[in-house]
Protein backbone atom coordinates (compact mmCIF):
# COMPACT_ATOMS: atom_id res chain seq x y z
CA UNK A 1 0.00 0.00 0.00
CA UNK A 2 1.16 3.51 -0.81
CA UNK A 3 0.23 6.29 1.59
CA UNK A 4 0.42 10.01 1.04
CA UNK A 5 1.63 11.72 4.22
CA UNK A 6 0.87 15.41 4.86
CA UNK A 7 2.55 17.42 7.63
CA UNK A 8 1.56 21.03 8.47
CA UNK A 9 1.54 21.18 12.26
CA UNK A 10 3.94 24.12 12.52
CA UNK A 11 6.07 25.93 9.94
CA UNK A 12 7.17 23.17 7.55
CA UNK A 13 4.94 22.07 4.71
CA UNK A 14 5.88 18.49 3.92
CA UNK A 15 4.37 15.77 1.77
CA UNK A 16 5.72 12.27 1.24
CA UNK A 17 4.77 8.99 -0.39
CA UNK A 18 5.64 5.86 1.60
CA UNK A 19 5.09 2.24 0.64
CA UNK A 20 4.06 -0.28 3.31
CA UNK A 21 5.08 2.05 6.12
CA UNK A 22 8.79 1.62 5.41
CA UNK A 23 9.93 2.49 1.89
CA UNK A 24 10.04 6.23 1.25
CA UNK A 25 9.26 6.83 -2.42
CA UNK A 26 9.50 10.61 -2.21
CA UNK A 27 9.60 13.30 0.45
CA UNK A 28 9.38 17.05 -0.14
CA UNK A 29 9.73 19.75 2.52
CA UNK A 30 8.88 23.39 1.86
CA UNK A 31 10.50 25.48 4.61
CA UNK A 32 9.18 28.78 5.97
CA UNK A 33 12.37 29.75 7.84
CA UNK A 34 13.02 32.85 5.73
CA UNK A 35 9.58 34.23 6.67
CA UNK A 36 9.55 33.47 10.40
CA UNK A 37 13.16 34.47 11.08
CA UNK A 38 12.03 38.08 10.63
CA UNK A 39 10.00 37.65 13.84
CA UNK A 40 12.40 35.38 15.73
CA UNK A 41 9.84 32.58 15.91
CA UNK A 42 6.82 31.02 14.26
CA UNK A 43 3.75 33.22 13.73
CA UNK A 44 0.75 30.80 13.51
CA UNK A 45 -1.34 32.89 11.10
CA UNK A 46 1.60 33.39 8.74
CA UNK A 47 2.40 29.69 8.91
CA UNK A 48 -1.17 28.81 7.93
CA UNK A 49 -1.10 31.23 5.00
CA UNK A 50 2.15 29.76 3.70
CA UNK A 51 0.78 26.23 3.99
CA UNK A 52 -2.08 27.34 1.73
CA UNK A 53 0.45 28.55 -0.81
CA UNK A 54 2.82 25.57 -0.52
CA UNK A 55 0.62 22.49 -0.28
CA UNK A 56 -0.46 22.19 -3.89
CA UNK A 57 2.97 22.54 -5.50
CA UNK A 58 4.55 20.36 -2.78
CA UNK A 59 1.98 17.65 -3.58
CA UNK A 60 2.76 17.86 -7.30
CA UNK A 61 6.51 17.77 -6.66
CA UNK A 62 6.09 14.71 -4.43
CA UNK A 63 4.22 12.81 -7.17
CA UNK A 64 6.83 13.81 -9.74
CA UNK A 65 9.74 12.68 -7.56
CA UNK A 66 8.13 9.28 -6.91
CA UNK A 67 7.22 8.93 -10.62
CA UNK A 68 3.71 7.70 -9.84
CA UNK A 69 0.23 9.02 -10.56
CA UNK A 70 -2.61 9.61 -8.13
CA UNK A 71 -4.24 6.27 -8.97
CA UNK A 72 -1.44 4.54 -7.04
CA UNK A 73 -2.33 6.25 -3.75
CA UNK A 74 -4.22 3.93 -1.40
CA UNK A 75 -4.82 6.37 1.49
CA UNK A 76 -3.95 9.79 2.87
CA UNK A 77 -2.47 10.35 6.34
CA UNK A 78 -2.32 13.85 7.80
CA UNK A 79 -1.19 15.43 11.05
CA UNK A 80 -4.43 16.15 12.92
CA UNK A 81 -3.03 16.93 16.40
CA UNK A 82 -1.29 18.40 18.28
CA UNK A 83 0.07 21.59 16.74
CA UNK A 84 -0.81 25.14 15.73
CA UNK A 85 -4.54 25.01 15.03
CA UNK A 86 -4.54 27.40 12.02
CA UNK A 87 -1.77 25.35 10.42
CA UNK A 88 -3.45 22.03 11.20
CA UNK A 89 -6.74 23.21 9.70
CA UNK A 90 -5.05 23.97 6.39
CA UNK A 91 -3.36 20.57 6.26
CA UNK A 92 -6.42 18.53 7.23
CA UNK A 93 -8.63 20.44 4.79
CA UNK A 94 -6.20 19.71 1.97
CA UNK A 95 -5.99 16.03 3.00
CA UNK A 96 -9.78 15.70 3.11
CA UNK A 97 -9.99 17.23 -0.36
CA UNK A 98 -7.39 14.88 -1.80
CA UNK A 99 -9.05 11.89 -0.15
CA UNK A 100 -12.47 12.85 -1.51
CA UNK A 101 -11.09 13.43 -5.01
CA UNK A 102 -9.28 10.09 -5.07
CA UNK A 103 -11.95 8.16 -3.18
CA UNK A 104 -9.47 6.85 -0.59
CA UNK A 105 -9.44 6.82 3.23
CA UNK A 106 -8.08 9.79 5.19
CA UNK A 107 -6.41 9.10 8.52
CA UNK A 108 -5.65 11.60 11.26
CA UNK A 109 -2.19 11.09 12.77
CA UNK A 110 -0.74 12.07 16.16
CA UNK A 111 2.29 14.24 15.43
CA UNK A 112 4.37 13.10 18.41
CA UNK A 113 3.74 9.40 17.85
CA UNK A 114 4.71 9.94 14.21
CA UNK A 115 8.10 11.25 15.38
CA UNK A 116 8.64 7.88 17.09
CA UNK A 117 7.66 6.11 13.86
CA UNK A 118 10.37 8.11 12.07
CA UNK A 119 12.86 5.78 13.77
CA UNK A 120 11.13 2.77 12.17
CA UNK A 121 11.56 4.36 8.74
CA UNK A 122 15.33 4.21 9.18
CA UNK A 123 15.39 0.86 11.03
CA UNK A 124 12.87 -1.26 9.12
CA UNK A 125 13.32 -4.41 11.20
CA UNK A 126 12.97 -2.72 14.59
CA UNK A 127 9.18 -2.98 14.89
CA UNK A 128 9.27 -6.71 14.09
CA UNK A 129 11.93 -7.69 16.63
CA UNK A 130 10.40 -8.48 20.00
CA UNK A 131 13.83 -8.64 21.65
CA UNK A 132 14.21 -4.85 21.18
CA UNK A 133 11.15 -4.03 23.31
CA UNK A 134 10.35 -2.19 25.43
CA UNK A 135 11.91 0.78 23.65
CA UNK A 136 12.57 3.94 25.64
CA UNK A 137 12.22 6.89 23.26
CA UNK A 138 13.46 10.40 23.92
CA UNK A 139 11.45 12.86 21.85
CA UNK A 140 12.98 16.33 21.78
CA UNK A 141 11.76 19.22 19.65
CA UNK A 142 11.02 22.91 19.82
CA UNK A 143 7.77 22.34 21.68
CA UNK A 144 8.20 18.96 23.35
CA UNK A 145 10.64 17.04 25.54
CA UNK A 146 9.21 13.65 26.47
CA UNK A 147 10.32 10.21 27.57
CA UNK A 148 8.07 7.54 26.06
CA UNK A 149 8.06 3.81 26.77
CA UNK A 150 6.92 1.79 23.75
CA UNK A 151 5.80 -1.76 24.51
CA UNK A 152 5.66 -4.74 22.14
CA UNK A 153 1.91 -4.27 21.62
CA UNK A 154 2.43 -0.67 20.47
CA UNK A 155 1.12 0.99 23.62
CA UNK A 156 2.97 4.12 24.71
CA UNK A 157 3.44 5.35 28.25
CA UNK A 158 4.70 8.87 28.95
CA UNK A 159 7.26 8.56 31.74
CA UNK A 160 8.42 12.16 31.74
CA UNK A 161 7.94 15.50 30.02
CA UNK A 162 9.02 19.10 30.36
CA UNK A 163 7.40 21.11 33.14
CA UNK A 164 8.07 24.42 31.35
CA UNK A 165 10.34 25.09 28.36
CA UNK A 166 11.19 22.30 25.94
CA UNK A 167 14.84 21.65 25.05
CA UNK A 168 14.45 23.08 21.55
CA UNK A 169 12.78 26.18 22.95
CA UNK A 170 15.66 26.64 25.38
CA UNK A 171 18.14 26.48 22.50
CA UNK A 172 16.18 28.91 20.32
CA UNK A 173 15.49 31.48 23.05
CA UNK A 174 19.12 31.62 24.12
CA UNK A 175 20.19 32.05 20.51
CA UNK A 176 17.67 34.85 20.03
CA UNK A 177 18.93 36.64 23.17
CA UNK A 178 22.44 36.46 21.76
CA UNK A 179 21.34 37.91 18.43
CA UNK A 180 21.89 34.68 16.49
CA UNK A 181 19.69 33.87 13.47
CA UNK A 182 16.50 31.80 13.72
CA UNK A 183 16.24 28.86 14.17
CA UNK A 184 18.92 28.96 16.84
CA UNK A 185 19.35 25.27 17.70
CA UNK A 186 21.49 24.24 14.69
CA UNK A 187 23.64 27.38 15.04
CA UNK A 188 24.26 26.70 18.74
CA UNK A 189 25.27 23.14 17.89
CA UNK A 190 27.72 24.33 15.20
CA UNK A 191 29.36 27.06 17.28
CA UNK A 192 29.54 24.95 20.45
CA UNK A 193 31.72 22.35 18.74
CA UNK A 194 34.78 24.59 19.16
CA UNK A 195 33.88 25.74 22.68
CA UNK A 196 34.75 24.61 26.21
CA UNK A 197 31.71 23.02 27.91
CA UNK A 198 33.31 23.67 31.32
CA UNK A 199 33.66 27.43 30.72
CA UNK A 200 30.54 28.21 32.79
CA UNK A 201 28.88 25.81 35.19
CA UNK A 202 25.25 26.36 34.25
CA UNK A 203 22.67 24.94 36.67
CA UNK A 204 20.94 21.60 36.24
CA UNK A 205 17.38 21.55 37.56
CA UNK A 206 16.88 19.45 40.68
CA UNK A 207 13.33 18.19 40.66
CA UNK A 208 11.49 16.24 43.33
CA UNK A 209 12.53 12.63 42.74
CA UNK A 210 9.22 11.16 43.87
CA UNK A 211 6.98 13.42 41.76
CA UNK A 212 9.18 14.44 38.84
CA UNK A 213 11.93 11.86 38.57
CA UNK A 214 11.77 11.71 34.76
CA UNK A 215 10.52 15.23 34.04
CA UNK A 216 12.56 18.07 32.59
CA UNK A 217 12.81 21.77 33.41
CA UNK A 218 14.82 24.24 31.33
CA UNK A 219 13.32 27.59 32.35
CA UNK A 220 15.86 28.12 35.14
CA UNK A 221 18.72 27.32 32.77
CA UNK A 222 17.35 29.81 30.24
CA UNK A 223 17.13 32.48 32.96
CA UNK A 224 20.71 31.74 34.00
CA UNK A 225 21.88 32.31 30.42
CA UNK A 226 19.97 35.61 30.23
CA UNK A 227 21.62 36.72 33.47
CA UNK A 228 25.05 35.82 32.07
CA UNK A 229 24.65 38.06 29.02
CA UNK A 230 22.53 40.85 30.49
CA UNK A 231 24.00 44.29 30.00
CA UNK A 232 27.18 43.22 28.25
CA UNK A 233 28.52 42.37 24.82
CA UNK A 234 29.75 38.82 24.28
CA UNK A 235 33.11 38.73 22.52
CA UNK A 236 33.46 36.54 19.44
CA UNK A 237 36.07 34.35 21.10
CA UNK A 238 33.85 33.89 24.19
CA UNK A 239 30.69 32.89 22.31
CA UNK A 240 31.65 29.25 21.52
CA UNK A 241 32.57 28.62 25.17
CA UNK A 242 29.33 30.17 26.40
CA UNK A 243 27.24 28.12 23.99
CA UNK A 244 29.16 24.90 24.66
CA UNK A 245 28.53 25.30 28.40
CA UNK A 246 24.84 26.03 27.85
CA UNK A 247 24.43 23.12 25.46
CA UNK A 248 26.19 20.79 27.90
CA UNK A 249 23.63 21.61 30.59
CA UNK A 250 20.75 20.75 28.26
CA UNK A 251 22.37 17.57 26.97
CA UNK A 252 23.34 16.39 30.47
CA UNK A 253 19.73 16.68 31.65
CA UNK A 254 18.35 14.86 28.60
CA UNK A 255 20.90 12.04 28.75
CA UNK A 256 20.81 11.53 32.54
CA UNK A 257 17.00 11.36 32.67
CA UNK A 258 16.82 9.07 29.63
CA UNK A 259 19.28 6.55 31.02
CA UNK A 260 17.60 6.62 34.43
CA UNK A 261 14.20 6.00 32.81
CA UNK A 262 15.67 3.17 30.72
CA UNK A 263 16.88 1.42 33.87
CA UNK A 264 13.56 2.00 35.61
CA UNK A 265 11.37 0.55 32.86
CA UNK A 266 13.73 -2.24 31.82
CA UNK A 267 14.21 -0.88 28.31
CA UNK A 268 16.02 -3.15 25.88
CA UNK A 269 16.81 -0.38 23.40
CA UNK A 270 16.68 3.39 23.07
CA UNK A 271 15.35 5.67 20.35
CA UNK A 272 16.09 9.34 19.74
CA UNK A 273 13.70 11.41 17.64
CA UNK A 274 12.40 14.94 17.07
CA UNK A 275 14.10 18.03 15.67
CA UNK A 276 16.61 18.40 18.52
CA UNK A 277 17.68 14.79 17.86
CA UNK A 278 19.86 16.30 15.10
CA UNK A 279 22.08 17.86 17.78
CA UNK A 280 25.52 16.26 17.44
CA UNK A 281 26.39 16.47 21.13
CA UNK A 282 23.14 14.84 22.20
CA UNK A 283 23.58 12.01 19.69
CA UNK A 284 27.16 11.39 20.82
CA UNK A 285 26.54 11.52 24.58
CA UNK A 286 23.35 9.45 24.50
CA UNK A 287 25.11 6.93 22.29
CA UNK A 288 28.00 6.67 24.74
CA UNK A 289 25.61 6.25 27.66
CA UNK A 290 23.65 3.56 25.82
CA UNK A 291 26.87 1.68 25.07
CA UNK A 292 27.81 1.64 28.76
CA UNK A 293 24.41 0.15 29.57
CA UNK A 294 24.64 -2.40 26.78
CA UNK A 295 21.67 -0.87 24.94
CA UNK A 296 21.31 -0.22 21.23
CA UNK A 297 20.50 3.39 20.37
CA UNK A 298 18.32 3.79 17.28
CA UNK A 299 18.66 7.21 15.68
CA UNK A 300 16.27 8.72 13.18
CA UNK A 301 18.20 10.14 10.23
CA UNK A 302 18.42 13.96 10.31
CA UNK A 303 15.94 14.29 7.42
CA UNK A 304 13.40 12.32 9.45
CA UNK A 305 14.06 14.12 12.76
CA UNK A 306 12.53 17.43 11.75
CA UNK A 307 8.84 17.60 10.78
CA UNK A 308 8.25 15.56 7.63
CA UNK A 309 5.48 13.86 5.71
CA UNK A 310 7.25 10.48 5.64
CA UNK A 311 6.81 9.91 9.37
CA UNK A 312 3.11 10.83 9.01
CA UNK A 313 2.65 8.29 6.24
CA UNK A 314 4.59 5.72 8.25
CA UNK A 315 2.25 5.93 11.23
CA UNK A 316 -0.75 6.21 8.91
CA UNK A 317 0.13 2.85 7.38
CA UNK A 318 -0.05 1.14 10.78
CA UNK A 319 -3.39 2.85 11.47
CA UNK A 320 -4.84 1.85 8.09
CA UNK A 321 -3.77 -1.76 8.54
CA UNK A 322 -5.53 -1.85 11.91
CA UNK A 323 -8.66 0.02 10.79
CA UNK A 324 -10.39 -3.00 9.23
CA UNK A 325 -13.01 -2.73 6.49
CA UNK A 326 -14.26 0.78 7.38
CA UNK A 327 -11.39 3.26 7.59
CA UNK A 328 -12.24 6.91 8.18
CA UNK A 329 -13.00 9.25 5.27
CA UNK A 330 -12.79 12.61 7.02
CA UNK A 331 -10.38 14.09 9.55
CA UNK A 332 -10.83 17.01 11.94
CA UNK A 333 -7.95 19.04 13.37
CA UNK A 334 -7.36 19.66 17.07
CA UNK A 335 -4.71 21.72 18.86
CA UNK A 336 -4.60 19.11 21.64
CA UNK A 337 -4.29 15.35 21.27
CA UNK A 338 -7.27 13.20 22.30
CA UNK A 339 -7.15 9.57 23.41
CA UNK A 340 -4.33 7.19 24.20
CA UNK A 341 -0.93 7.13 22.56
CA UNK A 342 -0.42 4.00 20.49
CA UNK A 343 1.25 2.54 17.43
CA UNK A 344 -1.18 -0.14 16.16
CA UNK A 345 1.38 -2.84 15.34
CA UNK A 346 -1.28 -5.59 15.02
CA UNK A 347 0.69 -8.33 16.79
Amino acid sequence: MILLGIESSCDDTSIALVEDGKRVLSSIVSSQIDIHKLYGGVVPELAAREHLVNLRHTYQACLAEAKIDTASIDAVAVTAFPGLLPALLVGTSFANGVGAALGVPVLGVHHLVAHVCAVFLDHNDLAEDRSRFPILALLVSGGHSQLMKIDWDGSITILGRTLDDAAGEAFDKAAKALGLPYPGGPIVDRLAKTGNPEFIKFPRARLDRDKHRFDFSFSGLKTSMLNQIKGRTIADDELPDLLASYQAAIVDALVDKTLDAARYCGARSLALCGGVACNSSLRAHLGAGADKMGLKLHLASPKHCTDNGAMIAGLGWYQLRAAGPNPSRFVEASASAPGELRIPFLR
